[in-house]
This record gives C-alpha cells, sequence and structure tokens, in this order.
C-alpha cells in the first residue's frame, strides 16, 4: 500500500512539474530590436511587430529606433555593459568586424531546422552573412544603386533621358549642359550631377567595376583601387568635381546633405532608401540604370540585416521574430516603407513592391541584379574604408594630386588588411 502510494505520490510529482514546466516554454517573453531608421519607420515596424504578435501572443518586441550615428554607439554601449538587445540590425559590410569578436550568434542550426527557410531569397543578399561554419546574419532587405533623374530639369534643358545604354561619356555630356548658373553671378545654382564619393557604395565602387578595376582581393589582403581599370574611374570621377558639374565635398557640405533632394543637383546616384525623401520634396524625378564603362554595365547590392545576440536569454524567440519579417507577409509590410527592397523575390516581384505610390519606375531597381556586385565584406572595414574616404577628400576639394594620393592611401589601406588577417 505505502509503494502504491509512493508511485501515485511520484507521478502526481512529474505531472506538477511538468504542468510548472508548460509556462516556462510557452509563456510570455519580451525581446528587443534595436536598428537605425528615420522616426518613421517606427510605424511600420510597428505593424510588423504587430502582426508578429497576434501570431505568437506569447512574444513581446520592444521597438527602438535611432540615427545611424548614435544606433552604432548605443549598440556598443549596451553590448559593452551586458546588455545587448536579442536582436539588432547589421550593415552587411560590418557584419564580419561584429561576427569575429564574437558578439553574433550563429544562426544555421536554426537554419537546418526550418527546410526551405533560405528558398526564394535573392542569393546575392545572402552572401555577405555566410561563413565557413554557417550563417550568423540574415538579409532583411537589399539596395542597388541606380541613376535618379530630375525630369523637370532635364526638359527645362532639353537634355534627353538617361536610358540603360548610357556610358559614363554619356552622363558628363549631359552633366555638362544641366550645370547652370542661372543668375549669372559666377556661381552655380544647379548642378548636373551630386554624389557622395566618401564611400564606394554610391558612385565610384560601379565606375571602378565598369572600367574593369575591382575593389579589393579575394582573400582580403590587398586593395586594389589603383591597378588597372581602376586609375581610368578615379580620373572619371576627378573630371566630374575638375569640369564643375559636381559639387566639391567642401561645397556639398555648404549646401546640405543632399543636393538632389534640396533641388540643386540633376542627377545623382544612389539607393532606394532615398525615394521616400524625394517623393515627400515633390521632385518630379524617374530612376535609370548606372552608365556602361569600357568593361560594361555594373551597379553594387547591399543590404541591412538581421542578428542575433550571442548573449541572448530568449534566442528561440528572436529567430521566430526574424523568421516572421523574412516571411512574405513580414516582407509586404516592410515594402510599405518604401526604404528598400524586399529580399523575397516573390515579394519584390510583386505588386506590393512594384506598384508602390508615384510613378516611379521600380522595376529598374530589380532589373539591375543582374549586373550587380555585392559591396565587399571584410574585417577592418569601417577603418578600411575611412582611410579612403578621407584620404581622397583633398582630391576631389582640388588641393592634392589623384595618383599620388591613391599611392599613400592604398598603402595605409593595406596596413589596415594585415592588421585584421
Amino acid at each position: 500500500m505505502k509503494s502504491k502510494l509512493f508511485v501515485l505520490l511520484v507521478i502526481a510529482s512529474l505531472m506538477l512539474a511538468a504542468c510548472g514546466s508548460k509556462p516556462a516554454a510557452q509563456g510570455s517573453v519580451e525581446i528587443t530590436f534595436t536598428m537605425w531608421g528615420a522616426p518613421e519607420e517606427l510605424t511600420v515596424w510597428q505593424a510588423v511587430v504587430d502582426d508578429f504578435h497576434k501570431a505568437n501572443p506569447n512574444i513581446t518586441v520592444k521597438v527602438d529606433v535611432s540615427d545611424w550615428d548614435s544606433y552604432w554607439t548605443k549598440l556598443n554601449t549596451l553590448i559593452a555593459g551586458g546588455t545587448p538587445p536579442d536582436v539588432f540590425a547589421m550593415d552587411a559590410p560590418l557584419f564580419l568586424d561584429w561576427q569575429s569578436r564574437g558578439a553574433l550568434l550563429n544562426l544555421q542550426p536554426y537554419i537546418d531546422a526550418n527546410p526551405g527557410f533560405l528558398d526564394g531569397f535573392y542569393p546575392q543578399t545572402l552572401t555577405a552573412y555566410k561563413t565557413a561554419d554557417g550563417y550568423y546574419g540574415m538579409p532583411r532587405d537589399f539596395q542597388t544603386i541606380v541613376l535618379f533623374y530630375n525630369k523637370d530639369m532635364f526638359d527645362a534643358a532639353g537634355v534627353s533621358y538617361p536610358t540603360g545604354d548610357w556610358t559614363y561619356d554619356d552622363l558628363l555630356a549631359a552633366a555638362k549642359k544641366l550645370t547652370i548658373d542661372k543668375d549669372k553671378d559666377g556661381k552655380i545654382d544647379q548642378y548636373g550631377i551630386w554624389s557622395d564619393t566618401w564611400d564606394m557604395e554610391l558612385l565610384w565602387s560601379e565606375a571602378i567595376w565598369s572600367y574593369g578595376g575591382d575593389i579589393i582581393s579575394s582573400d582580403h589582403t590587398k586593395t586594389l583601387i589603383g591597378e588597372g581599370g581602376a586609375r581610368d574611374a578615379w580620373k572619371f570621377i576627378d573630371s566630374l568635381y575638375k569640369e564643375g558639374v559636381m559639387p566639391t565635398p567642401t561645397t556639398s557640405g555648404e549646401f546640405g546633405f543632399d543636393l538632389f533632394q534640396s533641388n540643386m543637383a540633376a542627377m545623382t546616384s544612389i539607393g532606394h532608401w532615398a525615394v521616400p525623401g524625394y517623393v515627400g520634396a515633390k521632385i518630379n524625378f524617374d530612376v535609370a540604370p548606372m552608365p556602361k564603362g569600357p568593361a560594361g554595365q555594373a551597379t553594387s547590392v547591399n543590404s541591412a540585416g538581421f542578428v542575433i545576440s550571442k548573449d541572448s536569454k530568449n534566442a528561440d524567440a528572436a529567430f521566430e521574430f526574424i523568421k516572421f519579417a523574412l516571411s512574405e507577409a513580414g516582407q509586404k509590410r516592410l515594402a510599405e516603407l518604401g526604404f528598400a527592397i524586399p529580399v523575397l523575390k516573390s515579394v519584390a516581384e510583386s505588386d506590393a513592391y512594384l506598384k508602390q505610390l508615384g510613378t516611379l519606375n521600380q522595376q529598374v531597381f530589380l532589373d539591375s541584379i543582374a549586373f550587380a556586385r555585392t559591396k565587399p565584406v571584410f574585417k577592418g572595414y569601417e577603418e578600411w574604408a575611412g582611410i579612403v574616404g578621407d584620404g581622397l577628400i583633398p582630391v576631389f576639394d582640388g588641393e592634392a594630386e589623384l595618383n599620388a594620393t591613391l599611392d599613400e592611401l592604398i598603402a595605409a589601406a593595406d596596413k589596415v588588411l594585415a592588421a585584421n588577417k
């Protein structure tokens, strides 16, 4: 009798233990998602979170959005303080620096547990986050760089709109006609083109590839921006400044961040993230593919991604959120932002993306994938980019000679690569 009572007590205790463990597995969990972006992005992200919560009522997601500079400062502070966000946004070129310092969780076990999860992604968006032992991040959306043009300025100057057959020589010729001193006071009021040449993504990587050059060796040990066709690409970019059709970096700084948005430039090369601002500024614009160079046509593809902190206490819930945001439902919501291209082909090639408000030819961004090359991802990227970007400002301001400066900064950039092997 005692033994039977003991067995019953054991069974009861096991049942209680099982009941007691259920809330731990299915109880309420809160995760944090930190990202950079404009304040208005929070509205759409909150809609994504609300949709996710309906499907996963036991998981609450707290979203925090900061501007670009504040974001990285805040993220470093949180991680240094031992309170990292569960999920945070990642710019693809910086990925390896974060992964190599051991801050990120390997997502491969989750991907393996979800067969077919990677099906339907644009493959160019996945390469940046893959390592020898699996994926430590996933692309959230992506950008291809295209040529934006102000239709009113082209019409007023009697210049034909850019086409997919344009060369860089065509761009320069049109830019000359579109550079105007309207009040004849000796100062340019309308530039033919404006682009930010500090970072490779917007113009000079495209030009280098189109002229037959490259950025960095495949083993990330050598800076190649001074070899072969790359020198010709730099000569072309420098000519935009020397011909006066593009404002120097110092002049651009005097007029504000984006001269195309402020109606001071007829063309710019930039990604889809600029579209909402240009629409809000009521610019009559459209887009065309990047011009061709002697070696063909090229543009860059870059992505913003999701990563999970290695120290997240709720990694399972964090991945469920990422999985939802990368589903068709989540990607359609994100398409409403208008800031980027969905990473799922099924969404990018649907009305959710292609038929956003306005008359912009969204298809150009997708067609450009055919000749797009992934923006390089390598350890030491941020320091390397700073050396190149800062080093070229005196050249484009007309205060230093191009080739000698390239030689100096390439040597310095190679030292960064050597220190980050």
